[in-house]
């Protein structure tokens, strides 16, 4: 892993009561998950990136009978991860060094893309979309801002990076390597989260 990336898996190594404790909404990113899973052909293959440690998407992946796994920096999100899940496959790395397992039928990437570098972000739309099968399904979540940018705050606790290429360099990026927009939504006026459902072609 590069600095960033170790720095931020230590990050959420300590705060991962935030997810574990009673007080986290399970359901958040839910609806937007089950609207993406209605655009798959397949139920195939599932990869879960930056997947933590509640297993909400893995729960949902495995009702709907597909055969996920996950990725996450923090080794902590990850150890927890396997605990609640023993049968599932679960990798502590950073996705941008990370070698893809194969093609996927499905791959998630909810509220984590956005602490890759900003000068990575475009080799790693690539990577996943290059990751998809025939028809498979991208949903990610992004700073939907109109222009590029990056910066660190501590709103979760400890100092942390994030970074966005904007909405319309995500949605050119998707066109340029093969897929399609099905579904995009700014989830609320006075917060810039977005996400996109995106399809291989």
């Amino acid at each position: 892993m590069d600095k960033n990336s170790e720095k931020v898996g230590k990050a959420y190594d300590s705060i991962t009561h935030r997810w574990t404790g009673d007080g986290f909404n399970r359901n958040n990113g839910i609806a937007a998950h089950k609207r993406a899973l209605g655009f798959a052909k397949n139920e195939g293959k599932a990869l879960d990136v930056g997947c933590g440690c509640t297993g909400r998407f893995i729960d949902l992946l495995l009702d709907e009978g597909f055969t996920p796994e996950g990725v996450d920096l923090s080794a902590k999100k990850i150890e927890i991860s396997k605990q609640r899940h023993p049968t599932i496959e679960f990798h502590h790395a950073d996705i941008c060094e990370w070698p893809m397992q194969s093609q996927y039928d499905f791959i998630t990437a909810w509220d984590s893309l956005w602490h890759i570098a900003l000068d990575k972000q475009a080799f790693i739309i690539e990577k996943l979309c290059s990751s998809l099968s025939s028809g498979g399904v991208f949903i990610f979540s992004f700073g939907g801002v109109s222009e590029a940018g990056e910066h660190t705050d501590n709103l979760m606790g400890p100092k942390l990076y994030y970074s966005s290429l904007g909405t319309n360099n995500y949605l050119r990026l998707l066109s340029e390597f093969g897929c399609i927009c099905r579904h995009l939504e700014h989830e609320r006026a006075d917060d810039p989260h977005t996400f996109i459902i995106a399809q291989k072609l």
